[in-house]
């Protein structure tokens, strides 16, 4: 039988709010490939891979896409014998909430990709490929 809904629910909105701190075995990741069966390989903030669990709760009723956020608690699955490094314990879902709290990695600052370039190139956006006739006068 399905869980209710309420409780699905409630589990969704857990992942709106961050929490104020975080304690010292979890840190900040970011998925980089979904490896199957509720794991996935992330990428802590020093650039470490490691392989994590799914918490039971959010399975079935959060996805977890490539280039998310999650926070990743290292000492969850220290007892087990296994290849895991950790388990994801929260999902980032609200990124713009989360990134203004104290504990949101440096490394995973977001990058702003308006205006950058722009000046040393000459932007191709809206023209056509040159033509035939072009290229043999060049």
């Amino acid at each position: 039988m399905p869980r209710p809904k309420r409780q699905l629910h409630a589990t969704a909105e857990e992942t709106l709010t961050p929490p104020d701190t975080l304690s010292a075995t979890q840190g900040i990741a970011r998925i980089t490939k979904a490896a199957g069966n509720n794991l996935y390989n992330a990428e802590l903030p020093g650039r470490k891979p490691v392989l994590v669990e799914l918490e039971s709760k959010f399975r079935s009723t959060i996805w977890i896409k490539r280039g998310s956020y999650v926070v990743v608690d290292t000492q969850a699955l220290a007892d087990r014998d296994n290849k895991l490094d950790g388990e994801i314990v929260n999902v980032v879902r609200d990124e713009k909430a989360w990134r203004k709290m104290g504990y949101w990695p440096k490394e995973f600052a977001k990058k702003s990709s308006y205006g950058e370039d722009s000046e040393d190139e000459e932007s191709t956006v809206g023209k056509l490929p040159p033509s035939d006739s072009e290229e043999e006068e060049v």
